[in-house]
């Protein structure tokens, strides 16, 4: 005999105790959140809804939950991640923008006005979009470039930044390599760079970021500082003089990577918290 299926407030609450018994963290918002993606309704709205979920709605909920079980991020499982005012297609090649980033954004916004609101801006390696989308997005008069040395991730960027009615001029680039176009142009530079060496990956990050993220978006190789380096050796001839460059950090990086532009005649200027008060952006100034 076939059992009917729970509401959607029933199945929340059993799919978080599967989740909480496995150890899976937050298994409460994983639940709520799948859920009220699933049904297209307000997480909070969940809490009043009796109406018994479909036998597809069912079935495909028990797949969803099965996936978060063996730590697979709620956004891979969706395909889809929110940032800011934003909602980004993911694919296996972009890292999953998360709010630790939000902080990048504040200070680059913040320099933007500084500006009178409009400057020449480049996102190096992009990924999803998710900065330089938000900038193009919140301060429409920049003129945003962003980069990347992947073409799958060009594209899925792209799409969002087309999807979120944002315009932004993508190039295919190693860092400063392929950006000849834009020699001393540049007003702000805006970077989330691998910062996690990989030897130090199995105990600093979790199964959620070690497991799914991509390799080539997440770790600097043996050298947590690598890209940093990279970034204050190569990318002055894109900078025009006084250009503001806001990097995002790894834990307790901030010192060394300030450290590291100050050798390279950049000029450190301020630190930025995240939502959990970490360390999580740098701002310097290129002087010629």
């Amino acid at each position: 005999m076939r059992t009917s299926a729970p509401s959607a407030r029933q199945a929340a609450r059993d799919a978080a105790g599967r989740l909480e018994r496995a150890g899976v963290p937050e298994p409460t918002a994983s639940a709520e959140v799948l859920l009220s993606e699933l049904l297209d309704i307000k997480r909070g709205e969940i809490a009043f809804h009796d109406e018994p979920l479909t036998e597809e709605q069912a079935e495909l909920y028990d797949a969803w939950i099965s996936r978060r079980l063996r730590r697979e991020p709620v956004q891979r499982i969706l395909g889809y991640a929110y940032f800011r005012n934003l909602r980004l297609d993911l694919n296996s090649d972009a890292l999953i923008p998360r709010p630790d980033t939000e902080s990048v954004v504040d200070l680059a916004l913040e320099r933007i006005d500084l500006r009178g609101g409009s400057c020449r801006v480049v996102d190096i390696g992009t990924g999803s979009g998710a900065i330089a989308i938000s900038i193009a997005q919140e301060r429409p008069l920049c003129d945003v470039h962003a980069t990347d040395v992947s073409d799958a991730t060009l594209e899925i960027a792209r799409w969002n930044a087309e999807r979120n009615g944002a315009t932004v001029h993508f190039h295919r680039a190693d860092l400063a390599y392929g950006l000849e176009s834009l020699s001393g142009t540049i007003d702000l530079l805006v970077s989330n760079p691998p910062y996690v060496d990989e030897i130090s990956a199995e105990r600093r990050l979790a199964p959620e970021v070690r497991e799914w993220d991509p390799p080539a978006a997440l770790y600097s190789g043996a050298d947590e500082y690598s890209f940093f380096r990279r970034i204050f050796a190569e990318t002055p001839p894109l900078l025009a003089g006084g250009a503001d460059v806001v990097l995002e950090i790894g834990d307790r990086q901030a010192e060394a990577v300030l450290d590291l532009g100050r050798r390279a005649g950049f000029v450190p200027l301020d630190t930025r918290l995240d939502l959990a008060g970490t360390p999580r952006a740098v701002l310097l100034r290129w002087e010629r």
